[in-house]
């Protein structure tokens, strides 16, 4: 008579055991879901405000006199390229560089000093890294310029891609270093040929998504770069980009502005997104190789 009653017992455990799991699955769940809700209102606005004025004229001709129809942001869009592919040339280097001496040289009184610059550069608001930019660049040289931009872009890229680099080059075993050093390669050799090589596809992602990060920056752009109306490729002049085009249209009193706001906040969008899917994409190699 005692086995029913234990065997109602174990059954009642394991039915309470599985509506736990499931509970905890479906606030699992909707935790997602409340994640993933605010990018799809996002995206679905700026389709819906923005996908309208993505027309050829946009995409290939500069701005229209303000309260006229017409015109694009072709202007913006060069800017964007030139000023963040500059910052790039100028933040990937050296933050690879830094990442591969810290985790090449973890004890190092240089290797806490850079990591600990690099985790507060992390945190620090990039308003803040304008206003330095401002302060060191363009109050110097007594004009806004492009080149400012770049430079205010880089370092908010630098510590990023360096702790990135940093932990895809400790992920790397030490006897495959130790097989080079035996062969007689030096060790910046092994450091760059062998070491970095092996990290490669992990490096090219965390530079992916550094420059997706600051491709929306805004804040140090306003001090720095300032904007233009014009289709300029000089450094050292003032230059427009999407993100100061959206800030200056959104603000602005005309209607068409107002529109073309959404349709650069689209377009940058896209491009972010496009950078971290092939971020994604590089790390899933990686893996792959792996494996």
């Amino acid at each position: 008579m005692t086995a029913p009653r234990a065997g109602g017992r174990g059954g009642g455990r394991r039915r309470f055991r599985r509506l736990k799991s499931d509970v905890m699955v479906g606030l699992m769940v909707a935790a997602v879901v409340v994640a993933v809700l605010p990018l799809l209102f996002i995206l679905g606005t700026l389709v819906l405000r923005g996908a309208g004025s993505l027309t050829t004229a946009f995409f290939t001709e500069t701005p229209a006199p303000a309260g006229e129809t017409g015109g694009g942001v072709v202007h913006a869009i060069v800017g964007t390229l030139i000023i963040v592919g500059t910052a790039s040339l100028i933040g990937l280097p050296v933050g690879i560089a830094g990442g591969i001496y810290c985790a090449e040289y973890p004890n190092s009184r240089l290797t806490w000093v850079t990591r600990f610059v690099a985790d507060v550069l992390n945190g620090t608001p990039s308003i803040v890294v304008g206003v330095f930019a401002w302060a060191w660049i363009v109050a110097t040289r007594k004009h806004f310029s492009a080149l400012a931009g770049s430079a205010a872009l880089a370092m908010l890229m630098i510590p990023m891609v360096l702790r990135t680099t940093e932990e895809m080059i400790k992920l790397v075993p030490n006897s495959l270093r130790e097989a080079a050093l035996a062969l007689g390669y030096p060790r910046w050799r092994t450091s760059l040929t062998i070491v970095a090589r092996t990290t490669l596809p992990g490096i090219v992602t965390g530079g992916l998504l550094a420059v997706a990060r600051i491709s929306g920056e805004t804040a140090p752009l306003l001090f720095t770069a300032l904007g233009s109306q014009y289709l300029g490729t000089n450094l050292d002049e003032p230059m427009a980009a999407l993100p100061l085009t959206v800030f200056t249209y959104a603000t602005g009193p005309y209607e068409e502005w107002h529109r073309y706001a959404w349709a650069a906040a689209l377009v940058l969008i896209l491009v972010v997104f496009i950078l971290s899917v092939g971020a994604r994409l590089s790390l899933r190699r990686r893996h792959s190789i792996n494996g």
